[in-house]
């Protein structure tokens, strides 16, 4: 069960992680158009989308939904974690 544990809290920091270069890459320009960005953006773009759509950006161009999905992830996770206890 430890193991288990451990597999999903390595899956939820690579994605944590993977989301927050996404955003920080947001900041710099050109950066998106290389490889590791046109990837990041494939793996992280469709978690973001339904979050971008619901939730509108503040003053017009603060964008918060990132830190919704983020918190989402971690409920998910934690919630995933908490079901494979119970079962197991």
């Amino acid at each position: 069960m430890d193991q288990i544990n451990s597999i999903i809290t390595i899956l939820f920091n690579i994605y944590f992680y993977m989301i927050i270069f996404y955003v920080l890459m947001s900041w710099l320009p050109n950066v998106r158009d290389n490889f590791i960005g046109e990837l990041l953006s494939k793996l992280v773009e469709p978690y973001l989308t339904p979050f971008r759509k619901i939730i509108p950006p503040l003053f017009g161009t603060l964008d918060i939904s990132p830190i919704v999905a983020l918190i989402v992830l971690e409920f998910a996770a934690n919630g995933l974690k908490s079901i494979l206890t119970y079962i197991f």
